[in-house]
């Protein structure tokens, strides 16, 4: 394969910077918009692709695209679509222990529906159990923590880089091999917010607990035949796969039957949306643009991102140890996006596994692959920007009145003082 010259990686970081920095910028207006986004992709990998092809490497522009993308996207969208037809409403009384169960069970319920799905599913409920509390912009940010991104590292379903990760070869139930590390890290999140919210709780008036308490609703929940897709969802992405279906794994087997879990996400979501009453989305204020922005983007990243790709792995970085590995991944993660950064770091660790190892998972060492899980999972909860939930959350929690930290703020009066802090003992612990 012919070299890849270093320049070809500045389309990829051009890509990521756009995604980091213009939401911060005077031109966040013109980046709001969809089809702006989609320009830039198609600016920035339309090129990458004729540079690809000229020189030889199709086949991998095309696996990338076909192979890696649709998959991805498909299975976000299901996961989107099929939560999105769930309206939980209700107020319940906004104790310490109260939402402290709430950010538990969205802890637990994100590795099985994706952190965007858990954390659409329960955000518009704790916020409106909060609504009679002052102070109530550090449930909120514990959510973003818990429920956005560290909750979704058991299964491939949980978080982006996950399934990624898992179409590269990693068997669906190694992921709960991360069990010891995922519940430590909810146990210190959830602790530590309980006591937090408890001292919060304290301070708040007496006229707004008596609120609280005469104004709680029932909690109900519509659309419950979206549970079943969501389980086909599951079920599909466990078992709709070479290691059960052999026939998919060939190397000439046709496109139609190498997707043909992709098949089955398009006819879950088509069934979701005929069976979920109109009603139903319009109380969970579903829309499209949340996913069709994150398809915008991810088009021009998996474009770009190829030749990076081949460039690491002939240039592998100079990361050798677990712990340098969960630290480097987390650090991009962070501030770029977790999902293109977990296959750079793939990339790299299999350029230090030996071919004629029996312990190799996806062609990499077990000890790097947990490395690089936690570091793209659990990190992208230091940013807004780090997982895309972050800023979907956030937008919710502002529409609805509550006031939060700005994007350096958020860093400094909680992330780098509390999640940081857990990140580094599951290191010393579990790395």
């Amino acid at each position: 394969m012919e070299m890849i010259p270093s320049w070809m990686l500045i389309p990829f970081a051009v890509q990521l910077l756009c995604i980091a920095v213009l939401p911060l910028t005077k031109m966040e207006e013109w980046w709001e918009h969809n089809l702006h986004k989609l320009f830039v992709s198609l600016l920035l990998g339309v090129p990458v692709g004729a540079w690809l092809v000229m020189h030889g490497m199709s086949h991998e522009l095309e696996h990338q695209m076909i192979y890696d993308y649709i998959p991805f996207i498909l299975l976000l969208m299901a996961l989107f679509v099929t939560t999105g037809g769930i309206c939980i409403k209700g107020d319940l009384k906004a104790t310490p222990r109260t939402n402290t169960i709430i950010l538990a069970v969205g802890y637990l319920l994100a590795s099985f529906m994706g952190t965007t799905g858990a954390a659409m599913l329960l955000i518009r409920l704790l916020i409106q159990t909060n609504s009679q509390r002052k102070h109530k912009t550090h449930t909120i940010l514990y959510f973003i923590a818990a429920v956005a991104n560290c909750g979704g590292i058991l299964t491939p379903l949980g978080d982006p880089p996950l399934f990624l990760l898992f179409q590269k070869g990693v068997h669906f139930e190694w992921f709960f091999n991360l069990i010891p590390e995922w519940a430590t890290v909810g146990v210190l999140l959830l602790t530590t917010y309980y006591f937090l919210d408890t001292y919060k709780y304290k301070k708040e008036s007496k006229e707004d607990l008596a609120s609280d308490h005469a104004e709680q609703v029932k909690v109900t929940a519509t659309g419950l035949i979206n549970i079943f897709w969501l389980l086909c969802v599951i079920a599909s992405t466990m078992f709709i796969n070479a290691k059960y279906i052999p026939a998919m794994g060939e190397h000439d087997a046709p496109f139609y039957l190498k997707l043909l879990r992709e098949w089955v996400f398009i006819a879950i979501i088509i069934a979701s949306m005929l069976t979920t009453k109109k009603k139903v989305r319009t109380d969970n204020s579903f829309s499209w643009t949340p996913i069709l922005e994150v398809a915008c983007v991810f088009c021009g990243i998996f474009a770009t991102m190829t030749p990076a790709l081949e460039y690491l792995k002939q240039n592998p970085l100079p990361v050798t140890e677990p712990w340098q590995f969960m630290y480097c991944t987390g650090a991009l993660s962070a501030f770029l996006d977790n999902a293109p950064t977990a296959m750079v770091f793939h990339a790299t660790a299999t350029t230090l596994a030996d071919p004629t190892s029996a312990g190799l998972i996806a062609g990499i060492s077990e000890t790097l692959l947990k490395a690089i899980s936690m570091g793209a999972v659990f990190f992208g909860a230091l940013t807004y920007i780090g997982n895309g939930p972050n800023f979907m959350v956030k937008s919710i929690a502002e529409q609805s009145g509550i006031k939060m930290p700005s994007f350096f703020g958020y860093m400094i009066k909680f992330s780098l003082i509390v999640c940081l802090p857990i990140y580094i003992l599951v290191q010393l612990i579990f790395c």
